[in-house]
């Protein structure tokens, strides 16, 4: 039957549905539009697809069974397509991870719950800050740290954002310390270096009774915590941070201005200008971005880093990392830069996923290597 003929209602349905699944599937090959509703579609279709990937499945079944003639047979193209774009990036988080688990997609061990605490680091101005705790299931002296710090575009975001990662963390041996910080715009930059490092300098003083080694330490961050991690790492000059770990995060201000459009998902230059204040056009506003810039601060004797981004990232561009890991190997600083091809901002959202998976391997293998057992 010539697909130029009258559908019946149940084929069209199916051939619509089938469509949909299809243009879903294409955005983990190519970049989302700029639109936070294609991310979050892409987001899924990435981490999500060895699940969604039941959906084409489902209509390929009763495409067979209901759907007529040529149809049908396009009906089942797009569903082929629909799974083979859906199942991509377990297939490339496969190739590129020794320790990769299909069986770990769909089912894994519960994660042990450990105990949280939540601790006032500071109270500049009278305000409270707080960080959550998160101690492992058992005690040791000298346990190194990992501090926490959100994303969220520099406005919003608190330290319960994938929290379930730092139960993971803990339960192999870390003090986990996920920190809150003031935000914009009522507080720009320097305001969340200034909170980071109060809370690096609360970590130290209750060292003792926390079975805390203060000297370390590395810190990690997500999108705009990436910012502030890498620009703490690399302007405190303190050795007890032994390394630094950024996904999906801009770490050149001066570069984020120049590629941020007030039409693109986030609205960058609104965010810009509320975090940074404006462009940087006068020598007061050059400064502020110098020193909000890990890239710029970079020295011979920064800590290691871990960089992971993914390529087709909708809201932070990969050359941001791309150009960091390029700057880190001019000075000598041990760097381990990761790109995953299909991967979107967040990728760690599901941390069973194929981002979530290539992501934990990489960051466990870096914390091994800068703080060895």
């Amino acid at each position: 039957m010539a697909l130029s003929r009258p559908a019946p209602p149940m084929s069209l349905v199916l051939l619509a549905l089938a469509l949909v699944a299809a243009l879903a599937a294409l955005l983990n090959f190519v970049r989302a539009p700029d639109s936070k509703a294609a991310w979050m579609i892409a987001l899924a279709a990435g981490e999500f697809g060895h699940w969604l990937v039941l959906f084409p499945a489902g209509l390929a079944v009763l495409a067979w069974f209901v759907a007529a003639g040529g149809w049908r047979g396009a009906t089942l193209g797009l569903c082929a397509l629909s799974a083979a774009g859906l199942l991509r990036p377990a297939f490339s988080a496969s190739r590129r991870e020794p320790g990769f688990s299909w069986l770990r997609l769909y089912w894994h061990a519960p994660v042990p719950k450990v105990p949280v605490q939540t601790e006032v680091y500071a109270r500049p101005a009278g305000e409270e800050l707080k960080l959550d705790l998160y101690l492992p299931p058992f005690s040791a002296l000298g346990r190194p740290g990992l501090v926490v710090i959100h994303g969220g575009g520099w406005d919003s975001g608190d330290n319960q954002q994938l929290s379930e990662w730092n139960q993971r963390w803990a339960a192999r041996g870390w003090l986990v310390a996920a920190i809150n910080y003031r935000l914009a715009p009522g507080h720009p930059w320097p305001a969340p270096r200034e909170d980071a490092l109060a809370a690096i300098t609360w970590l130290k003083a209750n060292a003792g009774k926390l079975g805390l080694d203060p000297h370390r330490l590395v810190v990690l961050g997500r999108s705009a915590g990436g910012q502030i991690a890498t620009a703490v790492a690399y302007g405190a000059h303190d050795p007890d941070i032994r390394g630094v770990i950024a996904l999906y995060s801009p770490h050149d201000m001066p570069f984020a201005w120049s590629v941020s459009r007030e039409d693109d998902a986030l609205n960058s230059i609104k965010l810009m200008r509320q975090y940074l204040g404006g462009p940087p056009d006068t020598p007061e506003r050059r400064a502020l971005y110098h020193s909000a810039s890990g890239q710029l601060l970079a020295e011979k004797t920064s800590p290691p880093a871990l960089l992971l981004h993914g390529h087709p990232d909708t809201l932070v561009w990969y050359r941001h990392s791309r150009r960091l890991a390029a700057r880190l190997r001019e000075r000598g600083v041990p760097v381990t830069h990761r790109e995953l091809p299909w991967a979107t901002h967040a990728f760690d959202y599901n941390p069973d996923g194929p981002g979530g998976q290539v992501a934990d391997a990489a960051i466990t293998e870096f914390l091994a290597g800068v703080i060895p057992k």
